[in-house]
């Protein structure tokens, strides 16, 4: 009787709490009603939580409150709320919300999971690297073409994995051999933390930290990532050895160079724990979403042999045999294009993007929303928009072609997000994609070893990011 009392008073405090959460400061958009302690874990789906956030929608309208675990966050659905909230005001919702999974490990550091002064300096650096590095220019298109060269003289061997080497070479000055064992496991520890990232356990630890303390997936997250931080931390020494102040040669050495710098500034935010955790982020975003955009590709192309043909009617009437294809090839490859934007949009790597808050106390269409309030994007709301893109759940070219077969852009296609968050590498990206399925499919045909009637396109995982499921293939020589 007396534990009932305790479990009644408790439960009561905790609806307080939520309450004035919710007035004290003002009025958070509508939701479902919270349960004490658990929030709205019980409506919500945490192996599909993009499906369950469009469900929620249709009753409580594109801005809305859920509560994952005690705290409130501010879902944002449909292209109209996400574009006015990170473009329209982008400084507003430009803070990065808690992922406390990932925050224990990064402690607010890099490019990715940082905020305020952190973000922006270590952001901006980093672009203007990239940029000397020849992001957007032809250097960098060398380099990806030279690599995707490589990776199909690889494919008639096994799979290889291009995007990390393009990476690589940004990031370490070389590049990778395939057969090398810590390349390998170096790309494994990136396929593997997706996977982990997007399960259901990992949103539970994230709504609940304390669970961390358990035995669970989110301790094989911690050991990969922590082998990676000492790869690249023996890669940052070997430069430290080498450096030479006046010729940097790649990332590591300009942030090195910039360490020196400000060596004695006792606020600098240029440190080593913050190179680590730049680079990390640099290898993420460049490796893992390019080569799972990649290889979520090959699978759609196999279950649309059609469409996997036409496109390579279009290099060969475009390029032909006797060269690589190149960026300038592109504007007369509406059909090739078409395509990548097609497989980006209907894979919808990242649902849910991560998290955004708000960096002030924000009035947003009415409601009133505190700073440091987490803000949850769906850009399946924006990318399976099914006025701008009618039947959205079916892979159609019709989405990025006009009736005479051009190309048509859409202010809806948002897969690296957008405003001051979006994707740093989204040029590099976009570049790889169009290169590297173009090098493959110039070269290769591509075989399924079932019937594609029978293969199934739909993610193993729908989590932080969507995972494709294993499959195999044969790269057949053209």
């Amino acid at each position: 009787m007396d534990l009932l009392v305790v479990l009644i008073c408790l439960s009561c405090l905790v609806l307080l709490f939520l309450w004035k959460g919710s007035h004290g400061k003002g009025k958070l958009p509508p939701g479902p009603t919270p349960i004490p302690i658990i929030g709205n874990l019980l409506q919500i789906n945490t192996a599909n939580i993009s499906r369950s956030m469009s469900m929620l929608a249709k009753e409580y309208g594109p801005v809305f409150t859920v509560y994952l675990g005690m705290k409130p966050t501010v879902v944002l659905h449909g292209y109209e709320a996400v574009k006015e909230a990170l473009i329209d005001r982008a400084e507003e919702f430009a803070g990065r919300g808690v992922f406390p999974v990932l925050d224990r490990v990064f402690q607010g550091l890099g490019i990715i999971f940082s905020n305020g002064e952190c973000w922006k300096e270590t952001r901006r650096f980093s672009l203007t690297v990239l940029r000397n590095m020849g992001m957007g220019k032809k250097t960098i298109e060398d380099r990806i073409q030279e690599e995707a060269m490589c990776l199909v003289e690889e494919l008639k061997k096994t799979n290889g994995a291009s995007p990390c080497n393009v990476i690589c070479s940004i990031i370490f000055q070389n590049r990778f051999e395939y057969s090398d064992l810590k390349f390998q496991a170096l790309v494994k520890y990136f396929h593997e933390n997706l996977r982990i990232v997007s399960t259901p356990w990992i949103q539970l630890c994230n709504a609940f930290p304390v669970l961390r303390y358990l035995p669970g997936c989110h301790n094989e997250l911690f050991n990969n990532i922590a082998t990676q931080k000492q790869f690249i931390l023996e890669k940052v020494r070997e430069h430290q050895a080498s450096l030479d102040l006046n010729n940097p040669r790649d990332y590591i050495d300009y942030f090195l160079i910039k360490m020196e710098k400000e060596k004695y500034n006792e606020k600098s935010e240029f440190t080593l724990d913050n190179l680590i955790i730049s680079v990390w982020d640099l290898f993420t975003a460049g490796t893992e979403t390019t080569s799972t955009t990649i290889r979520y590709g090959l699978l759609l192309l196999l279950k649309h042999p059609e469409v996997a043909a036409k496109v390579r009617e279009e290099i060969e009437r475009v390029v032909g045999r006797n060269r690589s294809p190149c960026m300038q090839d592109r504007s007369l490859m509406p059909y090739t294009d078409a395509v990548v934007h097609e497989i980006q949009r209907f894979i919808d790597l990242v649902p849910v993007n991560l998290p955004h808050e708000v960096t002030k106390n924000v009035k947003f269409r009415d409601y009133f929303i505190p700073k440091g309030t987490n803000i949850m994007t769906s850009l399946t709301s924006v990318l399976h928009d099914d006025k701008e893109f009618p039947n959205p759940e079916k892979f159609d070219l019709g989405h990025f072609l006009d009736a005479n077969g051009n190309f048509r852009k859409s202010d809806h296609f948002m897969p690296f997000s957008a405003g001051k968050r979006v994707c740093a590498g989204e040029g590099l990206a976009r570049m790889e994609l169009f290169l590297t399925l173009s090098h493959i499919l110039q070269q290769f045909t591509l075989k399924p070893l079932v019937d594609p009637k029978d293969i199934d396109t739909a993610p193993v995982v729908n989590g932080l990011g969507s995972v494709p499921p294993f499959y195999e293939l044969c790269f057949i020589p053209a």
